[in-house]
């Protein structure tokens, strides 16, 4: 007898196993798959921050971003661009400069040197053919170093 309820314990034990892994293996209605196709994935957001007050104040531009639908990392060109999760890059651009430079990190973007006056920083969110799926304008305002100081006499 004890045989016979060891042997129904380690069948019941190897029910319950194949239950719980049949049941991972069975799709969740309720959950995403963890790749989208991607034209099921939802458009790719920019959010830019107003630079910060402090590093400012001794011209040093540094601005905070974060993206929705997108990881921003080093990576280009047109297999990257099949990837999902969307991953690409920022192109940033200083004022109306015809020049413009790749952001491949989610480090903030931090500028040194712009001549004190109001400026525009756009920020685009770019795929790794360099596509444009979004675009966030940060509006700063470099002070005048040498007129802000106090004189020393």
């Amino acid at each position: 007898m004890r045989s016979l309820f060891r042997h129904l314990s380690v069948a019941a034990a190897g029910a319950a196993f194949c239950v719980a892994a049949c049941a991972q293996n069975a799709p969740d209605t309720g959950r995403p798959p963890a790749l989208l196709p991607l034209e099921s994935e939802p458009a790719p957001k920019l959010i830019a921050y107003p630079p910060l007050a402090a590093p400012l104040a001794r011209g040093v531009i540094i601005i905070q971003f974060r993206t929705e639908n997108f990881r921003v990392m080093p990576v280009f060109g047109k297999t990257a661009v099949e990837v999902s999760p969307r991953i690409g890059h920022l192109h940033v651009t200083v004022d109306d400069w015809h020049g413009t430079w790749a952001h491949t990190s989610e480090d903030p973007i931090i500028l040194v040197g712009l001549t004190p006056g109001a400026h525009k920083l756009r920020l685009e969110l770019a795929d790794p053919n360099h596509k444009i799926l979004a675009s966030e304008t940060v509006s700063v305002t470099v002070p005048d170093l040498k007129t802000s100081k106090p004189h020393q006499h």
